[in-house]
């Protein structure tokens, strides 16, 4: 009952805000904070809360209505509670009150993602999560803020990588009998190795588009640079996270040789999306561009986690989906703060903003310093335990490669920093407000998270591999070790 109640109350509290007046902007934002807090409650209450599963089809092939949590997917969905709460505790914009409701909808549909055991529910909530996100866009292009192209081109590729998904769920429920697996260590499947190799294809298409991983990246930069702050901290924080979900718990324990067989490509596009990402963070003028494409080098880096096939490279990975969920959204939000106060988030533009605003410089340099991987904070955890783990696995150019781009997330992040709030400003620019107690608040979960993290990551990678998953990963390294 809780863990339905965590996909559905949000969607329909957040349709029924929609008829509440249009100018009931303050009590729309003030109910979907409650609604948000409340989950986050809930999940950290309940974590072994029972599993909710009704009867669905019987042919062609046996799916259930089946929700429950998992280990990776539990911590996913805090997150995403914790992101929610945050972006609507920082939204201060016209129109709260449909910002709000879309804001919900999109809550529960990727708490649906998340704690869906069955893969035909999986590929629903998959695509039923682009709506909000491409209303979002729609609305704020409209309202003059964004370009007309950036809405589409998400739908476009989310949407043929949803229509993938779909196929490719609908073919493994027709070959194996049934889609109610996920996470069931009873599940006896067994899918021929041609089958295999399609059905691998369209799942790997629709994760690789989601997470992005370049080339299929283009969508992104775009839309991270056009969705209003609190919208992107969420997308960023947590539905870039749904194609390494997928991976992880749907092609690792039911598509294991073909998960061996992609993981050479699948190394070499982690590196690219690494480097890629890095360098063009430090071309970019635009601060929200910056974080963007640092979170494209980010998620390469755990998807090299992923096919390296090793418990402690996976754990790290984990780690390091949290860790970059939490950091990914205060800067996104620290950014739309300073944009909101200076109109601009053009570095050229900018600076000299950490002498009138020191709480703001203050929750900046956290984010950022959790960003580059200081040591204590849950950047760093996540990143020690990956390398680790790809260099125990063999992979040592991998694991070599992996270390010019944490380095230059340094320089690009220091960058930032440096430029926006220690920079020259000229005499005639007006005092601005200092972080307010509300911006405050909307930040406090997300610092206090990569802090708590970064001291302690134990809880995360310990219990975040799932027993089918890790089972998995000890026939691949045996394999290897036979190999060699």
């Amino acid at each position: 009952m809780i863990v339905t109640a965590l996909v559905l109350a949000p969607i329909f509290i957040g349709l029924a805000l929609f008829a509440l007046p249009k100018s009931a902007d303050t009590l729309a934002r003030r109910i979907a904070c409650i609604v948000s807090a409340l989950a986050f409650c809930l999940i950290a209450l309940y974590p072994s809360a029972p599993d909710a599963s009704i009867h669905w089809l019987a042919r062609p092939f046996e799916a259930n209505f089946h929700f429950g949590f998992g280990p990776i997917s539990y911590w996913l969905v805090l997150l995403l509670a914790v992101a929610t709460f945050s972006a609507l505790q920082a939204l201060r914009k016209p129109q709260a009150r449909a910002f709000s409701a879309h804001l919900l909808v999109l809550q529960g549909a990727m708490s649906g993602v998340f704690l869906a055991k069955d893969l035909m529910l999986f590929a629903l909530f998959w695509d039923l999560m682009l709506i909000p996100v491409f209303v979002i866009m729609v609305g704020n292009t409209l309202l003059g803020r964004g370009h007309g192209s950036a809405p589409w081109r998400y739908l476009i590729y989310n949407g043929v990588g949803g229509l993938a998904l779909l196929l490719a769920t609908a073919a493994f429920g027709v070959v194996n009998g049934s889609t109610d697996v996920i996470g069931n260590p009873d599940a006896h499947v067994t899918i021929g190795s041609v089958w295999g190799e399609w059905i691998f294809a369209g799942f790997a298409l629709a994760f690789l588009i989601k997470t992005p991983v370049w080339p299929l990246h283009t969508w992104m930069p775009e839309t991270y640079a056009e969705l209003p702050p609190s919208a992107v901290a969420v997308v960023s924080a947590v539905q870039s996270k749904a194609g390494l979900y997928g991976f992880l718990v749907i092609a690792t324990p039911f598509l294991s040789e073909q998960m061996h067989g992609a993981a050479p490509l699948m190394i070499v596009l982690g590196s690219i999306a690494l480097l890629y990402g890095a360098f063009i963070a430090l071309t970019q003028t635009d601060a929200k561009r910056i974080v963007a494409f640092s979170s494209l080098s980010h998620l390469g880096l755990i998807l090299i986690a992923i096919f390296s096939f090793v418990p402690l490279a996976t754990a790290g990975a984990s780690v390091y989906m949290i860790a970059h969920g939490l950091f990914s959204a205060a800067l996104f939000l620290v950014l739309g703060f300073i944009e909101e106060r200076e109109e601009t988030r053009d570095l050229r533009r900018l600076g000299g903003l950490g002498r009138q605003n020191p709480r703001l410089a203050g929750a900046f340099m956290l984010a950022a310093l959790a960003a580059l991987g200081l040591p204590g904070l849950a950047g760093f955890a996540g990143e020690l335990l990956i390398l680790n783990g790809v260099f125990s696995a063999g992979i040592v150019w991998a694991a070599l490669l992996a270390l010019m781009p944490i380095v230059l997330a340094a320089a690009y992040m220091l960058r930032a920093f440096q430029t926006i709030m220690n920079g020259p400003v000229s005499a005639d620019v007006p005092e601005r407000p200092d972080l307010t107690w509300c911006e405050g608040l909307a930040l406090a979960p997300l610092v206090i998270g990569f802090v708590l993290l970064g001291i302690n990551p134990h809880p995360v990678a310990s219990f975040a591999v799932p027993s089918a998953v890790h089972a998995a990963l000890e026939k691949g390294a045996e394999v290897v070790a036979r190999a060699r």
